[in-house]
């Protein structure tokens, strides 16, 4: 989207903004993703960014833009970026350090592990209004009769094993995930911690 069109004589246009004032998604203080689109800078043109903090072994969860190119940035710490290429069907995995990027072409499914402690990534994206289908928002609204149906499955497995799922995660594993501690083998919770989610028309709304 060119800026050409706009008046620049406008004394209501703004071209500085602070991220730490648009918090997309947070899991906790070491989790979590600040955005800016046209909503927050109006003179911005065809960029979004997704701006990104997280800690070792965390996920940005599996999802596609229908409407975007991504590119990753690796400021500090590493990441594995991930995706599925649809013309050859192959899951392909790139590591990136600081001053590294992994580009992402429109509508490929694609996630981004954590492998160091402090990792900050900036995700840009070339479009002013970002969109976004996640895969936890596809597995808990799509109807366990129908994905059993589909590729003959248990359905009362199915049920059972999406049961935990009951929001879009963004960053997993979420904060109440339970795991097995396999010296022990006596399941241990994390410390649970309520997510928080932005409001906007380009995202889920939880209530």
């Amino acid at each position: 989207m060119a800026v050409s069109y706009l008046d620049f004589t406008d004394p209501n246009l703004k071209f500085t903004y602070d991220l730490r004032n648009n918090l997309l998604f947070k899991k906790n203080n070491r989790n979590y993703i600040d955005s800016l689109g046209i909503d927050q800078l109006n003179t911005i043109g065809n960029v979004f960014l997704l701006d990104a903090f997280m800690s070792k072994g965390n996920v940005v969860e599996p999802h596609y833009h229908q409407n975007a190119t991504e590119l990753i940035y690796c400021i500090t710490g590493a990441a594995i970026v991930s995706f599925i290429n649809p013309f050859t069907n192959e899951l392909k995995n790139f590591p990136i350090k600081p001053r590294q990027v992994a580009n992402i072409p429109q509508g490929w499914w694609h996630y981004v592990e954590a492998t160091a402690d402090d990792t900050h990534l900036l995700a840009i994206h070339d479009t002013p209004s970002l969109q976004t289908i996640y895969g936890s928002d596809v597995l808990r609204l799509t109807p366990a009769q129908v994905l059993a149906h589909t590729y003959c499955l248990d359905e009362k497995k199915v049920k059972q094993t999406l049961k935990p799922i009951k929001e879009t995660v963004i960053i997993g594993p979420p904060n109440d995930c339970e795991k097995r501690d396999a010296s022990t083998n006596q399941e241990r919770t994390t410390e649970p911690e309520m997510p928080y989610y932005a409001k906007g028309q380009n995202y889920y709304v939880h209530p």
